[in-house]
């Protein structure tokens, strides 16, 4: 036996509690509804940016289950004055150009959206204290590719280690890269940054709260330090937040959602197919490939090998991306 109204009916979610009022017909239009987008999330709140008034909001009971995160583009009815105490309320989600997602763990099938409407990763890492962690990394890279967002290593602390140790791993990937120190010149940052917006992911205590105050002064993200002991940092930002970069002469003004600092990327929403388009050169060497070829090393006829063989296929960049595509399974850092 069918249910009267289907998932997508708005009438599934918003079912009347007993002693109420017998439902009208007519739903709502929401005609007067006007844009927003989702800056941070707290529990059950949202905070929007509705032209550049500052809004507080929640989301209403026809949206059901649907997930809101920071940088959804979202419709807006009720009062939107800003003034203390106004609340409005969140009744559409428009569609998602990109959403970032990872899993608590490599078996876990629950994805989580971490931010959407991103169009660049940024990976931020230290180059020292701690020390880079090559797979979180690699995983990284993987969620950026596979959300089809462009990927940019941020390396930090280059005045405690040389980033050309790091770096050569990464080149053949093709992947852009800036290099920082604590009290630097951000110039190189602010043109990759400019224009767009960029989700700042990391491990805590690479500094990450750090560079997000220097591009955005009032910004007062709190730093945290490392352990000596553990070589780990403490969590200092606690939910994702969008903020907005000063405009630079000459320069378009962008966005940067600053993100909790994570200890793993689960990545098991990832396919190996949907990776290996990532990399269109590599792609078109697989065509005639085995059915359920992964692509990996251990793979029998695997078009990447055929390729190699023939001297058809840049080694190093072939390396690179098997162990990307190793690392959605090799959860320990």
């Amino acid at each position: 036996m069918t249910g009267r109204y289907s998932t997508h009916d708005i009438e599934h979610y918003d079912r009347p509690r007993r002693r109420t009022r017998p439902r009208t017909k007519e739903r709502p239009t929401y005609d007067d509804a006007v844009d927003g987008r989702v800056v941070t999330v707290d529990r059950g709140r949202f905070t929007l940016l509705v032209d550049d008034t500052v809004v507080l909001a929640v989301k209403a009971r026809p949206l059901g289950r649907k997930g809101v995160v920071v940088g959804d583009r979202v419709r807006v009815v009720g009062d939107t004055s800003g003034d203390e105490g106004a609340l409005a309320r969140i009744v559409e989600v428009l569609p998602r150009t990109t959403t970032l997602r990872r899993t608590a763990d490599d078996d876990d099938p629950v994805e989580r959206v971490i931010v959407s409407n991103a169009e660049q990763l940024v990976v931020v890492t230290a180059l020292a204290d701690p020390d880079p962690q090559p797979r979180l990394l690699d995983r990284a890279l993987v969620a950026a590719y596979d959300a089809g967002m462009a990927p940019l290593l941020c390396l930090t602390k280059s005045d405690l280690a040389d980033p050309e140790t790091l770096l050569s791993t990464y080149r053949s990937l093709g992947v852009p890269w800036v290099v920082t120190r604590r009290g630097g010149d951000l110039a190189e940052v602010r043109a990759a940054l400019a224009g767009r917006t960029s989700v700042l992911v990391g491990s805590s205590g690479v500094g990450k709260s750090t560079l997000v105050n220097a591009l955005v002064p009032d910004a007062d993200r709190e730093v945290g330090v490392v352990n000596s002991v553990t070589g780990r940092g403490r969590h200092t930002s606690t939910s994702a937040f969008m903020l907005a970069l000063p405009r630079e002469e000459g320069q378009e003004s962008g966005w940067i959602i600053d993100t909790p600092g994570i200890r793993s990327f689960g990545l098991a929403h990832v396919r190996p197919e949907d990776l290996i388009g990532a990399f269109p050169d590599l792609d078109e060497m697989t065509e005639d490939c085995p059915r359920g070829c992964t692509h990996g090393d251990e793979e029998p006829e695997c078009g990447l090998d055929v390729a190699l063989a023939e001297g058809q296929a840049d080694p190093e960049r072939v390396a690179s991306f098997r162990r990307l595509l190793a690392a959605r399974s090799v959860s320990d850092y």
